[in-house]
């Protein structure tokens, strides 16, 4: 896994940006598994990528609905929020490891996919600093990631 860029401090202002720039880079097929804890940004960050990616529609947070669906013009991107998750075998349920090159998808909480989190998955690990209206964030890939971020 490669660390592609590490921001400490990111106003809301300059997370926004940054999520358009990757909404930009999205293509059918990816996951960008988003890291944090409780209030990090995760949600904030994919609400900002949606928006970005033409969303108009109210986006609310899928913690109890899990899975969020937004049909786009040419392409669907899941907002996935698996918090309530017990077991990486509850992810079979609900079909979003699917090979599908017409969906991208949005993890929060990926660490309770467990083995189902495809290994070329986008990373990004969101967390707090010293100014509560600031937060950090890791972005890391493997395969074609730094590449795709670099143009």
């Amino acid at each position: 896994m490669h660390t592609i860029a590490n921001f400490d401090n990111l106003s809301l202002a300059e997370m926004e940006k940054l999520a358009a720039r990757t909404a930009k880079i999205l293509r059918g097929g990816d996951f960008a598994a988003l890291y944090g804890d409780l209030g990090a940004g995760k949600s904030t960050f994919c609400r900002f990528l949606l928006r970005a990616m033409g969303v108009i529609e109210d986006i609310p947070s899928p913690t109890f609905t899990i899975v969020q669906n937004y049909d786009l013009a040419a392409i669907t991107v899941w907002h996935c929020d698996l918090y309530r998750i017990q077991s990486p075998g509850e992810i079979l349920q609900l079909g979003i490891i699917e090979p599908d090159q017409t969906a991208i998808r949005l993890i929060e909480w990926p660490e309770k996919m467990g083995r189902y989190l495809p290994d070329a998955a986008l990373h990004l690990t969101l967390g707090f600093t010293a100014d509560d209206n600031a937060r950090s964030l890791t972005i890391s890939g493997q395969g074609d990631w730094p590449k795709r971020f670099s143009t």
